[in-house]
């Protein structure tokens, strides 16, 4: 399994929209993949309508976040629930995640814990792709995901603001990697996004951006459209909610150009 995490510290750029529709689209694909929500807002959580089974009567109320995983309580995979959609799983969000920010700062190996706890899941091939939807912060949970990824996608909105924002986080990437927490990591991708054809500003970021970091952009340029607002409200991925789209069709294509740079495919197509 690979793991992903979707960053940036800036909030409102689209990063939980991308994680959410990015893994639907995914699985859309065929692929086995996995969502873990780690922002304590749980929006990816009830973007996607998931909604927790009842506690039993006369029994203490479960948690279904990584709160207990993370301060050692319980194993990470325990915590994973099915979705609606075939073949995409999720570890959703609950604000009791909010109590990690504090109690993993305490421990010596805040920056690993993620890491470690998620590593059997890593090993095992259960999961074609995990995604972690992260907090928009650089508090102990993003950076706790960013040591535990293979990889960071890095949402950016079209605007000169959010170049300022991708200087920060691919720093703290590097800082991640030099500090021997995981050496490996580093930016997979970034993907433009709230895109107003409208404008001149938005070509000329675009034009910055891949001036600076040219591969790694990606050629799938996501829009600002009503639609993708909208559609987290009604519990729905924009495939359910506006399918045939521009929001959904430009999903449906990062999901192939995805699949295509990870495993060299060059025409991907839906399964049956």
């Amino acid at each position: 399994m690979k793991i992903i995490a979707i960053a940036n510290q800036k909030g409102g750029v689209g990063k939980t929209t991308t994680s959410m529709n990015l893994a639907v689209c995914l699985a859309a694909l065929g692929k086995r993949v996995l969502l873990i929500d780690l922002d304590p807002q749980a929006n990816a959580t009830s973007g996607l309508g998931i909604e927790f089974p009842e506690t039993p009567e006369g029994e203490d109320e479960l948690s279904y976040s990584l709160y207990h995983p993370l301060i050692g309580d319980d194993p990470a995979a325990e915590k994973i629930l099915p979705t609606r959609f075939e073949n995409l799983s999720i570890i959703p969000s609950e604000m009791d995640l909010a109590g990690t920010e504090i109690e993993l700062a305490r421990t010596d190996n805040h920056l690993t814990r993620l890491q470690e706890i998620l590593e059997p899941l890593h090993q095992s091939d259960t999961f074609d792709y995990c995604f972690l939807d992260c907090p928009p912060s650089l508090g102990v949970l993003m950076t706790a995901a960013l040591a535990a990824s293979d990889e960071v996608l890095i949402p950016l909105q079209c605007e000169w603001f959010g170049l300022e924002g991708l200087a920060k986080i691919v720093g703290v990437i590097e800082q991640i990697r030099d500090s021997g927490a995981n050496p490996n990591t580093g930016v997979e991708g970034i993907l433009m996004t709230m895109y107003d054809s409208r404008t001149n500003l938005a070509q000329q970021v675009i034009q910055e951006v891949r001036t600076h970091f040219s591969e790694q952009v990606y050629d799938t340029v996501i829009p600002r459209t009503i639609r993708l607002g909208e559609a987290p409200s009604f519990g729905k991925s924009i495939t359910e909610h506006a399918p045939g789209g521009t929001g959904a069709l430009a999903y449906e294509a990062l999901a192939k150009e995805f699949v295509a740079r990870h495993e060299g495919v060059g025409d991907v197509t839906d399964s049956e």
